[in-house]
């Protein structure tokens, strides 16, 4: 008997899969909402037709003492990969939050390609498809083209299966699609990226041949100012979204926001569409904690942002090429136009910065160190933030799958070591959802916090139009808008 096709797992990937453990499950999960309900015979069909066509995606992850390796599954079965499932009682969304909770907190298969698709047929806004893919295969941007592999702009199309020969060609005409989604993270970081490489061609080298540290000091002082800084952050103060996780997830999320609207506000302010939105959320975390009793007052936590690195010639490749930066979250702030500023600040330093680059080669060396003592720097790491916050920019027009419209996406993305919150925030088709995943031991109530966030928006958008288009929008005046909203809110 011929012994399995192996290959080794790249060290970033490798870090990813040795990172799973019972209180955090190292999977993205995700949600796509139908119009209407499709064959499930087609819907495998285009399964077996696009999303195979990535081969990686019938490999299993095998880790031993000796390292990590893909290996072929030679029982392979579509059959075990999507099945069929039903909501029970009135099938609405707390219903479906709780099918997506329960599937956050199981493991995949580890003896079998890690990933899996659950079809619910009978929820009350359409037919859902659940998908979960461990994090070892792709990073947020990569996952979201293979995605879009499995869509298309019309419904005849949707139903088509594409042939391996024309498959290469499909996805070379979709460059203008990824470019749309790699540039936006790109921007400002094209210096990081190249310091990102170096890092992790160096680290390799010097694993291979100690004797040639000393051709490897030419730009060390700039990466390792860079890691001293990420090392010497305090670790996040104790709150209710930080401390001693279970096994047990939460999801939930909040009814979309119109993207032109989100826009304005932007446009009106002076800054990201991202800076807005994180505003927002940090208003919800602030909300949620009063709404508790607690005293948010003097409270500021950390978020890890992924942040891309993928150059555009490999839009679509798998695997991860992404770095993380730290971001100061003023949970004190009451004042949203404040709150907005001072993210739209500290998210403008980070974008100076080579933390993601170094982050990435950091990992890349982890990845090579025995799984212990990996587990015990990416601890030290968790330590310094309380959340992950993601924001990946979707299709702007509505897409179809196995023969009916998507009306809905959503994504809930993994936390590492002793972080127990997870923020996600998705366009399409000019709307904005925003999901969170929480651990039921710490937030058993995520539900809340979402709904804040919308109603965080809302006050946020009245704000706007209330002050008009000849106010002064700069940072500068930042103190007459906290005095506008006192005036307007009658808050402290």
């Amino acid at each position: 008997m011929t012994e399995p096709h192996r290959q080794p797992i790249a060290k970033v990937d490798t870090a990813w899969l040795r990172m799973e453990q019972p209180t955090n499950l190292m999977m993205i999960t995700g949600i796509i909402t139908l119009r209407e309900s499709v064959d499930f015979e087609n819907l495998k069909e285009v399964v077996a037709s696009r999303f195979l066509a990535f081969p990686r995606f019938r490999h299993k992850a095998v880790q031993s003492a000796r390292g990590c390796w893909w290996e072929d599954d030679e029982d392979f079965e579509l059959t075990s990969h999507i099945r069929r499932t039903a909501l029970p009682g009135d099938a609405g969304k707390a219903e479906l939050e709780a099918l997506v909770s329960e599937l956050a907190s199981t493991p995949l298969d580890k003896f079998r390609p890690l990933w899996q698709f659950h079809y619910v047929e009978n929820y009350q806004q359409g037919p859902v498809l659940v998908v979960r893919v461990h994090h070892c295969y792709a990073d947020g941007i990569a996952l979201v083209q293979v995605m879009l592999s499995l869509t298309d702009t019309s419904r005849d199309k949707s139903l088509m299966r594409v042939a391996p020969e024309k498959w290469q060609q499909r996805r070379a005409s979709e460059s203008g699609v990824f470019r749309r989604l790699l540039e936006p993270a790109r921007g400002g970081l094209d210096a990081a990226q190249h310091l990102g490489q170096r890092l992790v061609e160096e680290a390799t080298g010097l694993v291979r041949d100690p004797t040639q540290a000393a051709g490897y000091v030419e730009g060390a002082s700039e990466i390792l100012s860079e890691l001293a800084t990420m090392l010497l952050l305090g670790d996040d103060p104790p709150s209710r979204f930080k401390g001693k996780l279970g096994i047990r997830k939460k999801v939930a999320w909040a009814d979309s926001l119109p993207l032109t609207e989100v826009k304005a506000i932007s446009n009106a302010l002076g800054c990201t569409v991202n800076d807005v939105l994180i505003g927002i959320m940090t208003g919800a975390l602030h909300r949620y904690l009063v709404d508790k009793g607690d005293d948010p007052s003097e409270l500021e936590i950390r978020a890890t942002i992924p942040v891309n690195l993928r150059p555009l010639e490999h839009a679509r490749d798998l695997g991860n090429h992404f770095g993380t930066v730290f971001l100061d979250l003023p949970i004190w702030e009451s004042n949203p136009l404040a709150r907005i500023y001072r993210v739209a600040e500290s998210m403008h330093h980070l974008k100076k910065s080579k933390q993601a680059s170094v982050s990435l080669g950091l990992l890349a060396m982890v990845g090579m160190l025995p799984a212990a003592i990996q587990q015990s720097v990416l601890e030290l790491f968790g330590k310094k933030a309380t959340t992950v916050l993601t924001n990946v920019p979707g299709p702007s027009q509505a897409l179809f799958m196995a023969g009916s419209e998507i009306t809905q996406m959503m994504f809930w993305v993994p936390q590492t070591a002793s972080v127990g919150m997870g923020i996600s925030i998705l366009s399409y088709n000019d709307q904005v959802f925003c999901g969170l995943v929480t651990d039921n031991r710490l937030v058993p109530d995520p539900g809340r916090i979402v709904e804040r966030f919308k109603a965080e928006f809302a006050n946020l958008l009245h704000l706007v139009m209330l002050l008009g288009p000849d106010a002064d929008r700069s940072p500068a005046s930042v103190e007459d808008y906290m005095q506008a909203w006192i005036d307007l809110s009658g808050e402290d």
